[in-house]
């Protein structure tokens, strides 16, 4: 599969500037850009940034970025699913998981991360994918937020939903680890029925789930 990749970028007002949302960015633009120091929902920000720059270079590889000046603020990912995760298991090469999104704290509550992900499905490629994202409760910033679990998933749905994501069953034993956590996915329209097939074996592997 030739992995399409079209430049896209958004302005969006914020207290007295204006933020960039723009991607999918190249890894040297990544390395050209400093990275909030608030972006720590998965590893330091330097380690991240490294992570970010490493995506960026793979063929299927997408990093969008919420920009402050020359300060990346906030970020999204699209990669293959993990090898140790269930969803590579049937190396579908239409299959592409939104691994991680972060807002830095001050910028949050202005639906930018929704808007991240608008920009997201912009292009036109992304109709020929399945893009899935598991939700874990322990990925939240449920202490920074001051929400509950089940508020917190419902903003994560609410944002998900804004780039066409919605919620599927599993039985994926870690999502099912907790009725908090979730699958989420959105099919594009060019997606074939085989691979819809595909996409519904690997979400549920025992039978007697069906």
């Amino acid at each position: 599969m030739i992995h399409q990749k079209t430049y896209y970028s958004l302005e969006v007002p914020f207290e007295d500037r204006t933020l960039i949302l723009e991607g999918p960015i190249s890894s040297k633009s990544l390395q050209s850009y400093g990275f909030h120091s608030g972006l720590v929902a998965f590893r330091p920000p330097a380690q991240q940034k490294e992570a970010l720059v490493e995506i960026a270079d793979l063929p299927e590889g997408r990093i969008n970025v919420v920009r402050d000046g020359n300060m990346i603020v906030g970020y999204v990912t699209f990669v293959y699913p993990d090898p140790m995760e269930r969803w590579s298991e049937g190396k579908m090469d239409n299959l592409i998981e939104l691994g991680a999104i972060e807002i830095a704290p001050e910028y949050r509550g202005v639906q930018i991360g929704k808007n991240l992900l608008r920009l997201s499905v912009l292009d036109d490629a992304m109709e020929d994918y399945i893009i899935i994202t598991t939700e874990y409760y322990w990925h939240w910033d449920l202490k920074g937020s001051g929400l509950d679990v089940w508020d917190y998933r419902k903003v994560m749905e609410k944002m998900m939903n804004a780039g066409g994501l919605e919620w599927f069953a599993t039985d994926d034993p870690e999502i099912c680890s907790h009725p908090a956590n979730c699958l989420m996915a959105r099919i594009g329209k060019r997606v074939d029925t085989n691979s819809i097939q595909q996409f519904d074996q690997l979400r549920f592997q025992n039978r007697f789930m069906y």
